[in-house]
């Protein structure tokens, strides 16, 4: 079902659906409405079967996401001093739900590849809500900032989990302890982003690499697989990724997105894969909620 967002620009042609953060004159920063925007523009990209691959980006030049909208003064992490419809969710054990953190956790969950095209500054929220991407790529005048402690809070977004898992453990504390500004170049040499473009190219490039994913990784596939590499990345031992890619080989190897996978290769033709996303998943997914992988 199409709607219509305020504080972003979703865009779906061809297969890539792009979201964009759309407030450019207070530098996309994030409000309550965007929050609850994203993640409506991302449950109707998963659920749109036409969809192959998500791209997050900002619009402008200038930031990609300054982060928190701090216009609300000291509102802005005391959720109480806001009116009721600007809170954060409230979990049942009474604490609110950090904002940032419950878009990341929906990226996390996606079932559609998704690549960050972070076209500027990215500070606080807008520096760890691109964690949960697959990709991520930058402007070369990007810069990040992991500011929290300079505004007397903690990492948020579950940003303590992704971050030194993508830059390592070392590089993650003296980014957030320090606070300062992380130029583009050095994001790209700690493994933050994948390469670097200029502003002008970035969204194109993103499109090629969405593209490439659309034209020749099965949607079942690309959906397992994101999820198998992001969930597996925190297991104990090889056994549990052992489990569920023999459950998952079993199950999909006899179907027809991999009969069509392999006529493609032996035909040398690009590959016309049926199946689609979500309706056709294999029924071992989600495998976490099957105790019998424990």
């Amino acid at each position: 079902m199409k709607r219509d967002y305020e504080t972003i620009v979703f865009d779906s042609s061809d297969g890539i659906a792009v979201i964009t953060l759309n407030r450019p004159e207070v530098m996309n920063a994030i409000n309550q409405q965007m929050v609850e925007e994203l993640l409506a523009a991302f449950d109707q990209a998963e659920n749109d079967p036409d969809v192959r691959v998500i791209i997050l980006t900002g619009s402008g030049t200038r930031a990609f996401c300054a982060g928190a909208d701090v216009s609300g003064g000291s509102a802005t992490f005391d959720y109480a001093k806001r009116p009721a419809a600007a809170r954060p969710t409230l979990a049942a054990d009474g604490t609110y739900r950090d904002a940032g953190g419950r878009v990341a956790l929906r990226i996390y969950n996606c079932l559609k590849p998704v690549i960050a095209a972070i076209n500027g500054a990215a500070a606080g929220a807008g520096a760890t809500i691109i964690l949960p991407a697959d990709i991520r790529i930058a402007s070369d005048t990007a810069r990040f900032a992991y500011v929290f402690g300079r505004r007397g809070i903690v990492p948020e977004s579950a940003s303590s989990w992704f971050l030194p898992r993508i830059v390592g453990l070392q590089t993650a504390l003296q980014w957030c302890l320090t606070g300062r500004i992380v130029p583009a170049s050095e994001a790209l040499a700690r493994n933050l982003v994948w390469e670097l473009c200029t502003p002008d190219t970035l969204l194109d490039r993103a499109k090629v690499l969405a593209r490439e994913i659309a034209d020749n990784i099965a949607p079942v596939s690309a959906a397992l697989i994101r999820q198998m590499l992001w969930r597996l990345s925190a297991a104990d031992h090889p056994m549990a990724a052992h489990k569920v890619d023999s459950r998952l080989i079993h199950e999909i190897g006899r179907g027809p997105d991999a009969q069509e996978g392999i006529a493609a290769f032996i035909e040398k033709r690009p590959p016309h894969f049926p199946g689609r996303v979500p309706e056709d998943l294999p029924r071992a997914f989600p495998w976490w909620e099957d105790p019998s992988f424990s």
